[in-house]
């Protein structure tokens, strides 16, 4: 039996209004789990890019990607995973530091991963954080223990790499 793993699907729609609720009920209709979606307005306004991040097996996949296709919105189903692709995802988290040892430690953390400090106060550090999802998890793996008062995360956003010529 074949591990369900995680898949990325870029899906072009017409960007019209209950697009994004017919693709969503897609999903949940069927049992499908959304892990990450995010949508925005491409080059041409006329159209959207959902970037779609869930879990299943190659069958379910290809179940996916035959509904997706049938739906009268929907332009192309690109599925990136296998394939040469970028990623991205942003963080925003406030993490306590309730002491000068700790906060001289989370900064370093913040450095190597490149962040950035958006907020401070006296126990609390606001950090930005922007990268490949698995980069994200280490940070957030790493500042656990330090105590995340609140997190957002912005999901997934993908294209496929440039072509070579």
């Amino acid at each position: 039996m074949e591990t369900p793993e995680k898949h990325t699907i870029s899906v072009l729609v017409e960007n019209k209004f209950g697009v994004l609720a017919r693709v969503a009920g897609l999903f949940s209709g069927r049992g499908y789990n959304i892990s990450s979606l995010t949508v925005h307005e491409t080059e041409d306004p006329k159209y959207s890019k959902m970037t779609i991040v869930t879990t299943g097996d190659a069958a379910i996949l290809e179940q996916i990607d035959k509904q997706l296709r049938k739906l009268i919105d929907v332009i192309s189903v690109k599925n990136l995973t296998g394939s040469h692709f970028v990623e991205r995802e942003m963080a925003l988290l406030k993490i306590r530091t309730e002491s000068p040892e700790k906060q001289s430690r989370l900064l370093q953390l913040i450095e190597i991963f490149d962040g950035t400090i958006v907020s401070v106060s006296r126990d609390e550090i606001g950090v930005e954080i922007a990268g490949r999802s698995d980069r994200l998890d280490n940070f957030i793996e790493m500042v656990r223990d330090f105590g995340i008062v609140e997190m957002a995360r912005s999901g997934r956003v993908a294209i496929s790499r440039c072509r070579k010529n």
